[in-house]
């Protein structure tokens, strides 16, 4: 089974779907290990990057160990879904559509050079603030410094971690983003958060949704069926409703049907996506 969407506004198609029957297990390496109904192992398409280090100072290791924990707790505990990011593993990510990509934070400069040459990315789209960075301990510079030396355009749209209301604030601008680049036609895009478990896949679902003609459910389900991960469905329609409803008088969104903009008129739709348009370059 696959979905295919025509036009040349980025949404090409999106590569064949499996459908997941089974259970997610406890990961190792990030490749996200399911089991089927007829209990055969299968691995989910999803490219790590291995850092290539190695570290032997125990202290060392206590202290990324207990970093890590703090990190995956919160995030059980914000986004109340069972993922868990291993930085250790380096960066990993997911091809979503014919040029879209979606993964965690890269780590290091040959990070940006493998995005380049293994996956032809021309565009990077970081939602991570400043503390995100510093919390893992990231050389943003010198990121940024390699995506310049080669080309590749890095673009900034931070939102903060585990905050749906931050969330849905940002997201029209970083949909905005998203759609310039991928209108650009001049390579993929990479969009990244921290673990590229929750911001990234939201910022990614909200433009299927708007530009590619799916429903919310729809693109959900096709991001998700790629890369399982948990993103703020409710954050999505909120952005979705204040892009469509920005009249003074209109009803607040937390007073809405839980359901509530899981699918839009067309009209809303081409709406939606002249406002976004109009945010280029805020």
């Amino acid at each position: 089974m696959g979905l295919t969407v025509p036009g040349s506004n980025g949404c090409l198609s999106i590569y064949p779907l499996e459908k997941n029957d089974g259970f997610l297990l406890k990961k190792r390496s990030f490749v996200n290990l399911m089991f089927s109904k007829n209990k055969k192992l299968k691995m989910d398409r999803i490219k790590c990057q291995g850092t290539g280090e190695s570290t032997t100072d125990n202290k060392v290791l206590l202290r990324y160990k207990s970093k890590v924990e703090d990190y995956n707790t919160a995030m059980k505990r914000m986004m109340r879904n069972p993922y868990e990011y291993h930085h250790d593993l380096g960066m990993n990510y997911t091809l979503i559509t014919d040029n879209l990509i979606v993964g965690s934070q890269p780590q290091k400069p040959e990070d940006i050079d493998h995005l380049k040459q293994e996956e032809n990315v021309a565009y990077i789209l970081n939602l991570q603030q400043d503390n995100d960075v510093e919390y893992w301990g990231i050389d943003l510079q010198s990121i940024i410094k390699r995506c310049a030396e080669l080309g590749i355009r890095h673009m900034r749209r931070p939102a903060r971690d585990f905050d749906p209301d931050s969330l849905r604030s940002q997201l029209p601008k970083a949909v905005s983003s998203l759609e310039w680049a991928i209108s650009e036609g001049k390579g993929r895009v990479y969009v990244h958060c921290t673990a590229g478990l929750g911001r990234a896949p939201a910022l990614a679902i909200a433009y299927m949704f708007w530009f590619c003609g799916m429903n919310l459910n729809t693109a959900y389900d096709t991001l998700t069926s790629r890369r399982p991960c948990g993103p703020n469905k409710r954050a999505i329609r909120a952005a979705t409703y204040d892009l469509a409803k920005n009249d003074p008088w209109k009803v607040p969104f937390e007073d809405l049907p839980e359901h509530a903009f899981e699918d839009i008129a067309d009209w809303e739709r081409n709406l939606i996506q002249e406002r976004v348009r109009s945010l280029r370059g805020t």
